[in-house]
Parts: C-alpha cells; sequence; structure tokens
C-alpha cells in the first residue's frame, strides 16, 4: 500500500488509537517559549505532575525580549523570562535564556542546533512550528493545554488531517525567492483554503530550493490554514541535520521520509514557478497579495457582497486607493527578521542588494538577525558593516521583534512597513500599523528606494 508522507509520520508516532476517531501521538520534541508556556506549568504543579522526559524537551526566549540589549525591557516581560528560567530549572528542561550563545528564535534554534531531523514529530505553542516540515518531520502548533499534557505524558491526542499536495514546477526567474513561492501558494489555495489539511510541498522549484527556503515555504504554509507543511527528505535535509550540538546517530533515509510513488493526496494544485513574480502584500491578510508590478486590487464583477466588504475593508485600513499602482506605495519602516526569514541566508540576500546604497530619507529601517549564532556568523562575514553601512539598525540581540506587538519594537498608528515577517494582520505589527509582506531582499530594494520597489531592479555592486 502507497503511503503519504505524512501518513508515514503519523502512522510510526502512533500509540494507540482512541474514541471518537482520534488517535493518541508520541511527541519526540517538545519546544516552548516564555509567552505559551506559564500555565502549563502552573497546571501541572496543581495537579502534582513532573515532566516525564525533561531531555525531550526545550525552552528559549524569543517572544517578549528586546533586540536592543539584553534587560527585559518592562516588569512584566521579565516576570515571564524568570518564571520560565524558574520552571525549566525545577522540571530539568533546557533553557536558552538571554545571553547564552544559543538563544534566539526557537524556529531558528531548534535546527541550528541538531535538534530537528527527518521523520521526527515535534509540537509547540507556536503556529510556525511548520517550519520543521522542511526536514521531512511533522511539526505543528498547539495550545496551552496541550503544552500541559505533552510535558507530561509526551503525547497528544490529534486528529489525522486530509493530504494536500503542492506542486510548484519548474525554474524560478530572477529576483524571484521561497518567499514568493509561498505567497503566490496562500494567493491561489487562500487564507483558510488548506483548513483541515497536511500540505506536502514538491515539485522542480520546490526540490531546487536550498533548507533556509525550504524553512521559509513550511512556515509560512500555516497562512493556508494547513496544520502541518511537509517536504520530502533529501541529501539536503540529511546535511543540514548532520554535524550539529544534538545530531549525533543521525543516519540517512531518504526512502523513508517521502511520499511513496503514487500516494494518493485528497487535493492536488500545481503552480508554475516561471509565471511567479517578486510579490508584496497589499492587504491585511496573507493572500491579498499583488506583483510588484501591480495594482492595488478595485474588485470583480462577481464578488460576492462579504468579499467585496472584505476588499474594502482592508484597503481602508491600509490607507490605499484601488487600482493604485504598488510602488507608488511610500514606506516609513522597514524590517528584516523572524522565523520566516531572518537566518543568515536571508541577511545575505539583503545585504546584496543593500551594498553601496543607502535607506532613503525619512524610513526606518532594523534588522534583526534570527539567533545569536546568526549575528556572530553574520558579523564575522561582514555583513553587519554593510547594513549599518546602508543605514540598518543593526541589532545586537535576537528575537521575535517586530513580527508582532509583543515587545518594545512596534510600529506606530498608520506606520507603513516592508518587512520580511508572516502576517500582516490589522494591528499585528501595532495598534493601526500596516504591513507589506515580502521577501528581505525586496524589503532591501524598497528601504533603499522609500516605497516598495522591484529588486530585480538593483544589481549588486560589483565584487
Amino acid at each position: 500500500m502507497t503511503r503519504t508522507l505524512y501518513d508515514k509520520l503519523v502512522d510510526t508516532h502512533k500509540v494507540c488509537d482512541l474514541p471518537g476517531g482520534d488517535i493518541l501521538l508520541y511527541v519526540d520534541f517538545h519546544i516552548m517559549n516564555e509567552y505559551t508556556s506559564p500555565q502549563a506549568f502552573s497546571g501541572l504543579e496543581q495537579k502534582g505532575l513532573k515532566v516525564w522526559r525533561p531531555e525531550a524537551h526545550l525552552s528559549v526566549v524569543d517572544h517578549v525580549n528586546p533586540t536592543r540589549s539584553r534587560a527585559p525591557h518592562d516588569a512584566a516581560s521579565k516576570v515571564l523570562i524568570d518564571n520560565l528560567e524558574a520552571n525549566c530549572t525545577k522540571h530539568g528542561i533546557a533553557f536558552y535564556g538571554l545571553g547564552d550563545r544559543r538563544q534566539g528564535i526557537e524556529h531558528v534554534v531548534v535546527p541550528e542546533q541538531g535538534l530537528v531531523s527527518p521523520g521526527m514529530v515535534i509540537a509547540c505553542g507556536d503556529s510556525h512550528t511548520t517550519t520543521y516540515g522542511a526536514f521531512g518531520a511533522l511539526g505543528f502548533g498547539i495550545g496551552t493545554s496541550e503544552v500541559e499534557h505533552v510535558l507530561a505524558t509526551q503525547t497528544l491526542r490529534y486528529k489525522r488531517l486530509k493530504t494536500m499536495l503542492v506542486e510548484v514546477e519548474g525554474d524560478l526567474a530572477a529576483g524571484v525567492t521561497a518567499k514568493d513561492i509561498i505567497m503566490k501558494v496562500v494567493q491561489v489555495v487562500g487564507a483558510g483554503g488548506a483548513n483541515g489539511y497536511a500540505v506536502e510541498f514538491a515539485g522542480v522549484a520546490i526540490r531546487a530550493q536550498g533548507m533556509a527556503g525550504r524553512m521559509t515555504i513550511c512556515n509560512m504554509a500555516v497562512e493556508l490554514g494547513g496544520r502541518a507543511a511537509l517536504i520530502a527528505a533529501d541529501d539536503k535535509a540529511y546535511g543540514m541535520a548532520a554535524g550539529k550540538p544534538h545530531s549525533d546517530g543521525l543516519a540517512f533515509d531518504s526512502e523513508q521520509w517521502a511520499s511513496d510513488e503514487g500516494a494518493e493526496f485528497d487535493r492536488i494544485v500545481t503552480i508554475d514557478a516561471a509565471e511567479i513574480p517578486p510579490l508584496v502584500s497589499w492587504g491585511t491578510s496573507p493572500d491579498q497579495s499583488v506583483s510588484i508590478e501591480g495594482f492595488v486590487p478595485d474588485g470583480a464583477a462577481d464578488m460576492t457582497p462579504k468579499a467585496k466588504a472584505a476588499l474594502d475593508r482592508a484597503i481602508a485600513y491600509m490607507g490605499l486607493t484601488a487600482g493604485q499602482s504598488v510602488q507608488d506605495i511610500r514606506i516609513d519602516s522597514a524590517f528584516i527578521g523572524s522565523c520566516t526569514n531572518s537566518r543568515i541566508e536571508d541577511l545575505r540576500a539583503a545585504a546584496k542588494v543593500l551594498k553601496g546604497r543607502k535607506v532613503a530619507a525619512g524610513v526606518q529601517a532594523i534588522i534583526v538577525p534570527g539567533s545569536t549564532l546568526t549575528r556572530m556568523q553574520a558579523e564575522a562575514e561582514g555583513l553587519d558593516k554593510i547594513f549599518a553601512d546602508a543605514g540598518f539598525d543593526w541589532r545586537p540581540e535576537s528575537g521575535c521583534s517586530m513580527c508582532l506587538a509583543m515587545n518594545d519594537d512596534i510600529a506606530m498608528d498608520g506606520e507603513r512597513v516592508a518587512s520580511s515577517t508572516n502576517r500582516n494582520f490589522e494591528g499585528r505589527q501595532g495598534r493601526g500599523a500596516r504591513t507589506h509582506l515580502m521577501s528581505p531582499a525586496m524589503v532591501a530594494a524598497a528601504a533603499i528606494s522609500g516605497h516598495l520597489a522591484d529588486v530585480r531592479s538593483f544589481t549588486p555592486e560589483p565584487e
């Protein structure tokens, strides 16, 4: 019997069937941050329970910490960070706190440390845990009660998902990146179009991506509504997983952690890679995007009243005009960072655009490397100097930063941000803030131009 990669991962981790059609799923590894774990530890305390396998958990500080300095920016943040450290000390769980060179955004740190490998099931109280699908692993976000359950039992009640195959065939055009691939997929499938599905990405354009690009794609698959994202494990996945501090004993087995030939999916979507342009979001949902050569939509004659109302609301919130060229949209800020696009490869791509150029007058530009080790690598390569010379604020500490308004990097009401992050919801980066999603290189192009701009117009400076 042929099986999909998703079916293989679920089948090999199924403990038993449960009433109602659910299963009990074993979790190989669980990640926590300071924001989503306090209630879970309180639940353990109230029930008199212990953490069953402390070595199968990791805690990091990333959501509420500042990136300008190491000290928490307010009392509430300090309480959350101190509480997490105390709970980890009590239960013997590894803790990567401020000042630890391993600290950073959880979905950057875990691959960096070799804590993910093909065939694993990974859970975390963060929706973008789908990132680990880039390794042929099943990663998904969980709620607070589930965090408590996995701490106590290393298992979760789980409902099997339907399967969707997204094939991106052909070669990408120059200037088009993994971020553009996933933004195109979200545009085509729709936000919520993959509700109830595990989404597997395949095709020539996917296989051609390096691991950083694959992680970007799987990271943003949650914006489709998919609770899991997967890419077949190959030598790239094993190569990145191997040789890390925690990857001893990793054995190569690409045949096992891939869908069988002829495996059946509940839905198949095919996209021509050659038709994907550099994309930018214009609205307040990740599927509201358009080519950088395009225009703010004005609706279609066959739109339902509900869809037209949503379109009008997004345009109004964003302060735009239907039919407006997106390249006429001026920005106030540029941000490069987040679990989607803050790896060394992302920083290198942006630095190529910025080298020898200057950020436009009036634009505040910020870059936050995804981890301390990423920052150290970038500084060793001289990327920090390129960013600083261009006018970017190179932050010394790592964290989620301006991806979400949960720390002191908050966009102001009405502020327009060119952002390499994953979500452009109303208020995501701050109350009244207006977010335009794009690749790191496109953020760099916008920062230089002072408005949304086509990165293909910026040839790198000669070496």
